[in-house]
């Protein structure tokens, strides 16, 4: 894939594995009491909806996708999480961690490609940053 892409490519990657855990994560707290359950399932739509847009940018283009293994080590690793403590609070921080190392890695590749990246697909990742820091401040109000 050509370097000016790639900025839009880390983006559905991000998403389409930030989709992946919200719903194993809403699956894994479906007989569950949780008030962060609204929270979870309005990031999952934010998700959806930027792998979507980064996907029309692609023009379905092959897309390295998260393998197998990473999926099934987030999986594995969600249900650990919520059999030990399936607290509002410690979703809200694994949610977080999540989401922090998801901004701290569009903001590196935003900075990486601001010069050869496209203005749209500059645009799309300082959206997807934000929906990223907006989300984490949502689930700060969960402690």
């Amino acid at each position: 894939m050509e370097a000016k892409k790639e900025l839009v490519e880390h983006i559905y990657k991000d998403a389409s594995m930030g989709s992946y855990t919200c719903m194993q994560l809403l699956g894994d707290l479906k007989n569950k009491d949780n008030k962060i359950k609204g929270c979870v399932e309005d990031i999952l739509k934010e998700y959806q909806d930027f792998e979507k847009k980064a996907k029309k940018f692609l023009k379905e283009e092959v897309r390295n996708e998260e393998g197998f293994l990473t999926k099934f080590m987030a999986k594995r690793g969600i249900k650990k999480e919520v059999t030990k403590d399936n607290s509002d609070p410690a979703i809200a921080k694994m949610l977080i961690e999540g989401l922090t190392m998801g901004s701290l890695e569009i903001e590196k590749k935003m900075k990486d490609y601001e010069k050869e990246a496209e203005k749209s697909h500059l645009s799309l990742a300082k959206d997807f940053f934000q929906f990223q820091e907006g989300a984490i401040q949502k689930l700060k109000t969960y402690f």
